[in-house]
């Protein structure tokens, strides 16, 4: 997952072009990621699409920009959308062979351990299990934590928060969160007794597991939902930025389905209790994939309400929101800019297209925190920031990152992934290399 198309560059720069042309010519992160499953399991991408009831990739993106309802993907109860989610992760990890060609389609096994990975016989999986057994016991939390992940839709997730009881610099990751959150254990067993993990675990075709294990499923999901906006509060703490001394502005740039998509006025709501007494923050989510939804209103004009956390959005690229809405001052400049898993390291289509905005956030000296997966991701990235002479204040594990595992889609048996494992923090242009950047390409 990441956010496509996030095209932005000065005027000067080269000359403005039709959102449209940048949208068809330059690929987003999510095309790929579709087209990428293909490579490791022939078929699969038609096999989602058929099980979803859709004829192409178009009708997928429109799903994931939510103009489909569950009715459009041949949905009818609680049972045909657990199935039909759990029958696109129908393939042998050993051959990588789609249940159409197998003798028997009905012959794929699911690993017992996992419940999460299949085999189409006792060889494939036995040949597969001195890779598996690396990843075994960690998708096992991939495939429980992808079913109660429900629980976010239907609002069991996240459970009510207390305003920090800690300076917000004394809280140094989920472990100090947790701890200020009055009767956790409380609000943990009511979502687990709740009518919804009831019916979860009636239609999922699984066991049910111990309710010990549906608790850690659902603080793995509370960071999951609660690492952008602690994330973006890490960022104003890292640049000295203080909500307490004045209204303050952020941008997210790139901003695609991933943010946006079912998103509520009060998701953001986070940050009010990580700085009470704040003076107003306002958080404009921008990019071409921006879901339509309660937040696609216009960005404020004027400061955001004190005390209050403003979410609005703009759809389109964003050198055409900062020329029609920055410089004509219909929106204030940033404090912050944030970028969740930008995805430009992922091949030259995608740097093409992000490398204007990159442009004009160095040339602007606008404070930037971008967002990685994974240490891999964290190496790639830092190289092309590197070339591109941009001043790198600072990269780390990031404290806040979701303790969620998610695994490559078609290839389970890698490393899983985190949504914001690490951050890079930016802020105008650097006429040097950054220092010990050869060691991280040699290490890569």
């Amino acid at each position: 997952t990441g956010q496509p198309n996030a095209g932005a560059a000065p005027k000067t720069r080269r000359p403005k072009k039709p959102v449209e042309e940048l949208v068809v010519r330059t690929p987003d992160v999510d095309s790929l990621g579709f087209q990428a499953m293909d490579r490791n399991v022939p078929g699969l991408s038609h096999v989602i699409l058929q099980k979803l009831n859709m004829k192409s990739y178009e009708d997928y993106k429109s799903a994931m920009d939510g103009r489909k309802s569950g009715s459009d993907f041949g949905i009818r109860t609680y049972f045909d959308m657990f199935q039909k989610m759990e029958d696109t992760f129908k393939f042998c990890a050993e051959c990588k062979k789609l249940p159409d060609a197998l003798l028997d389609p009905k012959s794929l096994r699911r690993c017992k351990r996992c419940q999460n990975v299949y085999y189409c016989g006792v060889a494939c999986q036995r040949a597969n299990w001195p890779l598996h057994k690396k990843f075994c016991k960690k998708l096992k939390l991939v495939a429980l934590d992808r079913l109660v992940e429900w629980l976010i839709f239907t609002g069991d997730i996240p459970f009510p928060t207390e305003t920090w009881t800690k300076p917000t610099w004394d809280v140094k990751g989920w472990e100090d969160w947790f701890s200020m959150q009055e009767q956790l254990e409380e609000k943990l067993g009511a979502i687990v007794a709740g009518r919804y993990m009831t019916l979860l675990w009636a239609n999922a075709g699984k066991p049910r597991p111990e309710d010990g294990e549906l608790r850690e499923s659902i603080r793995r999901l509370v960071t999951e939902f609660h690492s952008r906006p602690l994330t973006i509060g890490l960022g104003l703490q890292l640049f000295g930025i203080d909500p307490l001394s004045r209204p303050l502005i952020v941008h997210v740039v790139g901003a695609s389905h991933v943010e946006t998509l079912n998103t509520r006025l009060t998701d953001y709501d986070e940050l009010t209790r990580m700085f009470p007494g704040h003076q107003g923050m306002e958080m404009v989510m921008v990019g071409v994939d921006v879901v339509d939804g309660p937040i696609m209103r216009p960005p404020l004009a004027t400061l955001a309400p004190r005390g209050k956390v403003y979410l609005s959005s703009y759809k389109g690229l964003y050198h055409d929101f900062w020329e029609s809405h920055v410089e004509t001052k219909l929106a204030a400049r940033p404090d912050l800019v944030v970028g969740f898993h930008p995805g430009f390291h992922a091949c030259p289509d995608l740097l093409e297209g992000w490398l204007p905005t990159l442009l004009l956030l160095r040339d602007y000296r606008l404070p930037v925190l971008f967002t990685v997966y994974s240490e891999q991701e964290l190496k790639s990235s830092l190289q092309i920031l590197v070339e591109l002479e941009m001043h790198i204040v600072g990269y780390a594990s990031n404290p806040f990152a979701s303790l969620r595992p998610e695994q490559v889609y078609s290839c389970p048996n890698k490393a899983p992934v985190y949504c914001s494992s690490h951050y890079i923090a930016l802020l105008g242009a650097e006429a040097s290399a950054l220092p010990g950047a050869e060691e991280l390409e040699e290490d890569d």
